[in-house]
């Protein structure tokens, strides 16, 4: 709990104390309180944004269409912004029919439910964030970070298809990325691309490796491989198609880096 809720809870108990108020009362008032939603098929962390900036992520793949009507049904009580990932196009027209609110992304299979009028507490400081790509058949990936960036409020630039085999095409968009707090950068084949981005700029890049490749490729661990032993020493490396979490990584960095500019 935050402090105002450690006012309020002292207050509380001072009153049942007091015999001012029942114990009924008191755990009526103390149910909003609560961190956890129990929906049945999955205990749902209300308090994550609380400890972690940004609440808790939905992961699609593999389940009911109704087990994730539960899960959003949770957050959305609590006022909360619903994001999720790996949504297919037949979970998400089911959904639609409860949430018609709802945002689909097809390519980057990914859902959102804004909550209207919510404000978050960095909504005075957005942070700035570029998502790259080698190549086309790498958006997928790419539009996941993107959408994951929208959701946490980041301002995102889209650079595509500026991959090492046209390498005239990267510096024309220079003046983007420099802007940014932190880039993204989705590559598959031989997963050069965060490497040259990262020698042109002064922020972390995050490299996603993409399974987008032929037979040596690996399913992606050769771009893994090569985004690991990068020689560029801003380059950290999330999992193989992990969109998510390469945006979410620089959606952390760029919100942090935005308010610590409020601050000064």
């Amino acid at each position: 709990m935050n402090d105002m809720n450690h006012a309020e809870l002292e207050f509380l108990v001072r009153q049942v104390v007091a015999g001012d108020l029942t114990v009924e009362a008191l755990v009526a008032a103390l149910r909003p309180l609560a961190v956890t939603a129990d929906v049945g098929v999955a205990q749902v962390d209300l308090d994550r944004e609380r400890r972690c900036g940004f609440p808790e992520v939905v992961y699609g793949q593999g389940k009911s269409v109704e087990a994730l009507e539960r899960i959003f049904k949770a957050l959305l009580s609590q006022g909360t912004d619903v994001f999720a990932t790996r949504i297919s196009l037949d979970q998400f027209e089911q959904l639609t029919v409860n949430f018609p609110s709802g945002i689909y992304n097809p390519v980057g299979r990914t859902f959102r439910i804004p909550v209207r009028g919510k404000t978050r507490h960095v909504a005075d400081a957005v942070g700035r964030v570029a998502v790259v790509t080698a190549g086309t058949s790498d958006l997928p990936v790419a539009e996941e970070a993107r959408e994951t960036l929208l959701w946490m409020g980041c301002d995102v630039a889209f650079v595509q298809d500026v991959g090492v085999a046209g390498p005239h095409r990267l510096p024309a968009k220079l003046a983007e990325l420099r802007e940014a707090d932190a880039i993204v950068v989705v590559a598959g084949m031989e997963g050069a691309l965060p490497s040259v981005v990262g020698g042109y700029v002064a922020c972390p890049v995050i490299g996603v490796p993409t399974s987008v490749g032929y037979g040596a490729n690996f399913a992606g661990l050769s771009a893994l491989l090569s985004m690991l032993n990068s020689c560029a020493a801003n380059v950290t490396v999330v999992n193989i198609d992990a969109g998510f979490k390469g945006g979410y990584v620089a959606g952390l960095i760029a919100t942090n880096a935005a308010r610590r500019r409020t601050e000064t």
